[in-house]
């Protein structure tokens, strides 16, 4: 039928077989286009029925509703293979790279585990020879940590990690606060000072300097990690530090002697972990003024080369000038009484002068020094280890006793005629006696008794030249 000139009726596009198109146009209700396996046409129909037309492959037919709506209509293209092929033009490179990198990653991990390993391997086979430093290696991981960022340390986390995975073999030290053992981590020794429950000031007050300060000096005892745990429903504090299988200084000078170069050594050594202490350092990585308040024998280690150094940070007094603050911490514990200072004694210190702080470290170090001259040979003669005050006052002396002593009779340690006969002897008994002044203000800086031993150092190196050069 021809629609054309009635009522609602449309002009379509019009070409096909079956129908008669009259200048490639058809009138009817609606517009068709259709393709049945690539033959395309397009039409009239009269009923909207006929738009119909099942999924079949192949076939597709699409009707409209306005003049010559059907002028443009095709087959779509297949627009559901388009993502899958875009995935998979992206998404195999991707994966292909993925899986590489993976490989990559695991490779390098590999690599550097078998490389850490092979140093601790190697370490283990080193360890009867004497390193030029004296101090253990503790591989890789503590070097990263500890040259970047703050370095003040391990972080927290990674200290506690490595604290737990530590065995503990064998007990090397008991005192009042707490003991000491040599334990293992991954192949190697540390040293795990395990804090009494009464002196978890001192854990507190270590853990807080060594996490906030930047220590790290050869003559200051070497921080690993803090860890507090709780076993029994009680709690332990532990402090790991690197090991010294000689021990403390008090405990080396019971069983070994030395020699006047050997005692240079360990007084210059000791002398130079105090000046870190004592020197406040301004820079990114710089570090508060520090002054021991505990300095003795005990709290002092021998490293295998011969030199020292400085452990025990519990009682430590932080100052900065630069940023003004005095932090005394607030530990009930008191520094040892056969060590303390005649100011210390008769409480004339000014406890809110960093200085006089200072000044009781350089009381001790003088004891400490007397304690290393006894036992250094000159002309055949040594003396047995004594402590300071060994033949004024008890094994375990009282502060009132102590007082007398040094403040009231203002005793000092007698010097062996032996040591004035030696050149580096008699110039060491003469700093004692000058960090031995009863006016605090009078003693000698750790600095300056830095300075005059290592211009002994040198002047016995130029003497032993000049005398193989005489020879």
């Amino acid at each position: 039928h021809s629609y054309e000139g009635k009522e609602g009726a449309l002009q379509c596009r019009c070409e096909n077989t079956y129908a008669t198109c009259v200048n490639n146009t058809c009138w009817g209700r609606i517009c068709f286009y259709s393709s049945v396996h690539e033959r395309v046409a397009w039409g009239c129909l009269s009923t909207s029925e006929q738009c119909y037309v099942p999924d079949i492959p192949g076939v597709y037919a699409k009707c409209c509703f306005t003049h010559l709506c059907n002028a443009n209509l095709s087959v779509p293209e297949k627009t559901e293979e388009k993502p899958i092929r875009v995935i998979l033009l992206v998404g195999v490179p991707l994966l292909v790279l993925l899986v590489l990198s993976m490989a990559a990653c695991g490779i390098v991990l590999w690599l550097r585990t078998r490389r850490q390993h092979h140093q601790l391997v190697e370490h283990d086979t080193s360890m009867l020879k004497v390193p030029s430093g004296g101090d253990p290696t503790y591989g890789d991981i503590f070097d990263e940590f500890c040259t970047s960022g703050s370095g003040t340390g391990l972080p927290y986390l990674v200290q506690r990690t490595m604290a737990r995975q530590i065995s503990l073999v064998e007990c090397v030290g008991k005192g009042r606060y707490g003991e000491v053992w040599r334990g293992t981590w991954m192949g190697e020794s540390v040293a795990v000072k395990i804090f009494s429950s009464r002196d978890e000031q001192s854990w507190f007050r270590e853990t807080e300097i060594y996490n906030t300060v930047q220590l790290r000096h050869e003559n200051i005892l070497g921080f690993i990690a803090s860890d507090m745990t709780s076993k029994n429903s009680s709690t332990q504090l532990w402090l790991v530090t690197h090991f010294h299988e000689l021990g403390s200084l008090y405990d080396f000078l019971q069983y070994s002697t030395l020699d006047p170069e050997g005692c240079l050594r360990m007084c210059l050594s000791i002398a130079s972990g105090l000046v870190h202490l004592h020197t406040e350092i301004l820079s990114t990585q710089g570090k508060p003024a520090i002054a021991h308040r505990d300095l003795k024998s005990r709290n002092i280690l021998v490293k295998r080369n011969g030199q020292c150094c400085i452990a025990d940070l519990g009682l430590a007094v932080i100052h900065s000038q630069s940023n003004d603050y005095l932090d005394v911490g607030n530990n009930p514990r008191v520094g040892t009484k056969r060590y303390m200072a005649p100011e210390v004694l008769d409480e004339s210190i000014r406890v809110d002068v960093f200085e006089s702080y200072k000044q009781t470290d350089i009381w001790a170090l003088g004891l400490v020094l007397w304690e290393i001259t006894r036992r250094t040979i000159v002309n055949g003669i040594v003396e047995e280890y004594r402590p300071p005050f060994f033949d004024m006052v008890p094994s375990d002396p009282s502060f009132e006793e102590m007082k007398k002593v040094v403040c009231v009779d203002q005793h000092r340690p007698s010097l062996h005629n032996r040591l004035h006969s030696h050149p580096i002897l008699s110039a060491v008994a003469k700093i004692m006696k000058e960090c031995w002044f009863q006016s605090p203000s009078a003693r000698l800086t750790a600095l300056r008794v830095r300075k005059t031993l290592s211009k002994l150092d040198q002047d016995h190196d130029y003497d032993i030249a000049k005398l193989k050069l005489d020879l």
